[in-house]
């Protein structure tokens, strides 16, 4: 079992932090999309995170959570699954390669 908050804010705490975020939670009933806006407040921050505290089965199975979590720094980040095992993948723009950069 896995906590949904506990493991985006292992993450979020090497980086800048949150800027925006979609997340989708597929089987948990009504309102299974948690929406944190470019403009939010820390108050709208903290709802946010708030509804992600939950535990979930991030063993094999269905994949339960979906969605992208975009950072300050300008990376962002997306679920990996894989048989039902779930995660966080960190994702850093590529440097530019030399070969790719104009000559002078």
């Amino acid at each position: 079992m896995g906590n949904a908050k506990l493991e985006l804010l292992k993450i979020v705490k090497n980086t800048s932090g949150i800027k925006c975020a979609a997340i989708e939670l597929r089987g948990y009933g009504a309102n299974p999309n948690i929406i944190l806006k470019l403009t939010h407040s820390e108050i709208e921050l903290a709802s946010f995170l708030n509804s992600l505290d939950f535990e979930y089965d991030n063993g094999y199975g269905g994949q339960e959570l979906y969605g992208t979590v975009w950072l300050k720094d300008g990376t962002w980040m997306t679920r990996g699954e894989y048989d039902g095992s779930e995660w966080w993948d960190h994702n850093v723009l590529p440097s530019i390669p030399d070969y790719c950069l104009a000559e002078l």
